[in-house]
């Protein structure tokens, strides 16, 4: 699993959700996208390809270089690999797996969609989490939308009285019931979608 953080880095609750899918038997790996460059000049070319939408957006090549790391290690399937992101992060889960078929499940938290849309028709399985109160709550219906209409297997949802950042139990927005909620089903749905094939049968 490779956990791709928001925009305040890779902070001590990134780590605390990579640790978390670890206890879950998952190897994870959380990308740090800032280390040894300057922060602001980074956030700047983020948030510009963010805007954009642009599917080869900055940070990608980052992304994908260390899922080869992840995918060369002998206790890792390569072929059972999934994201999961939170805002920025969870926009360059789903902008990185329109591009790359090595991902297998994804799992984005209150992020924005690229563009054009249409751009998601490569995307593998997506379980996708957005707060109700939240720019990001238009994107989560749109990509709901766009998934259906690609018939590409995917579980959106959107909690009603969420806010930003509802998943980050060091922060002031965190919902606990949405986010108990929210890692219930992206786990339910990583095991469907990266499982062994005989688990995959049981998880059904």
């Amino acid at each position: 699993m490779v956990v791709i953080h928001e925009a305040y880095g890779l902070n001590e609750n990134i780590k605390d959700i990579t640790r978390r899918f670890a206890e879950n038997g998952y190897a994870a790996l959380a990308v740090d996208l800032f280390t040894g460059r300057n922060r602001a000049l980074c956030m700047a070319r983020y948030m510009a390809g963010m805007l954009r939408g642009s599917v080869e957006r900055a940070g990608i090549s980052d992304l994908k270089i260390a899922l080869g790391k992840l995918a060369a290690m002998p206790e890792v399937d390569p072929e059972r690999i999934g994201a999961i992101g939170f805002c920025m992060g969870g926009g360059f889960a789903i902008a990185w797996a329109c591009t790359d078929d090595r991902l297998k499940a994804i799992a984005p938290f209150y992020a924005a969609n690229p563009k054009p849309i249409d751009a998601v028709s490569r995307l593998c399985p997506v379980v996708g989490s957005y707060p109700e109160k939240d720019f990001s709550s238009s994107a989560g219906r749109a990509l709901d939308q766009a998934l259906v209409r690609y018939k590409i297997d995917h579980d959106i949802k959107i909690y009603p009285g969420a806010r930003h950042s509802f998943f980050n139990d060091r922060g002031r927005a965190f919902n606990k019931e949405a986010a108990e909620d929210s890692w219930t089903r992206t786990m339910a749905f990583f095991g469907r979608h990266l499982a062994p094939v005989g688990e995959k049968t049981k998880a059904k």
